[in-house]
């Protein structure tokens, strides 16, 4: 296998994860033997003689593969390399995708407090660069977190704002992710 074909197989990684609304829309797989071999087989090639850059594909690959299958401190570790990779390149945008997804690895490893570090510092990166690509998924992740910690007015916050950049992008899949933040934050504060 090559990278390129590993990169191709991790397109389809969507149809292999599920946001369960009983877990805080937390991603899971749909095909835990499927993320199994696709972790086996990004391992085998970090084995090979690679770039960094692939070093840092594969690293970001697994480090959400690993998250998914319930391997927090092993995709905290990938992805620790990932942001390592990415200041030392001075990629303003690979770093702040690797803080968000590092954000997210902490949070499943119940450390909220560091993953909101994280986003805000994706948050931060961004304002400071002019580049808003990327507020809204630091926007709907951090409030995902604050809805873990029931500090629902700022979860809240952060899905109204996530969704007026997101009906701005005008992508459907990312509307209804923001719609069913906010529906859960609904359930959970009637729940209380």
């Amino acid at each position: 296998m090559t990278i390129q074909n590993f990169r191709e197989e991790m397109n389809e990684i969507n149809n292999l994860t599920y946001f369960d609304s009983t877990d805080y829309l937390r991603e899971k797989p749909t095909n835990r033997s499927k993320v199994k071999e696709l972790i086996i087989q990004a391992q085998y090639l970090l084995k090979q003689d690679l770039k960094e850059e692939e070093l840092y594909i594969l690293n970001g690959a697994l480090g959400n593969l690993y998250r998914i299958n319930g391997k927090q401190k092993k995709a905290i570790a990938c992805l620790k390399y990932c942001l390592l990779y990415a200041q030392k390149e001075k990629s303003t945008t690979k770093e702040i995708i690797t803080s968000i997804r590092l954000g997210e690895a902490y949070k499943y490893d119940n450390e909220h407090g560091i993953a909101i570090e994280h986003f805000n510092f994706a948050m931060k990166l961004g304002k400071e660069n002019k580049t808003d690509e990327y507020l809204d998924f630091v926007l709907q992740h951090k409030g995902k977190c604050l809805l873990e910690l029931t500090r629902l007015d700022e979860a809240e916050a952060c899905f109204i704002e996530a969704m007026k950049l997101r009906v701005k992008k005008g992508k459907p899949a990312l509307i209804q992710s923001t719609q069913d933040a906010l529906n859960l934050l609904k359930r959970i504060r009637n729940e209380l």
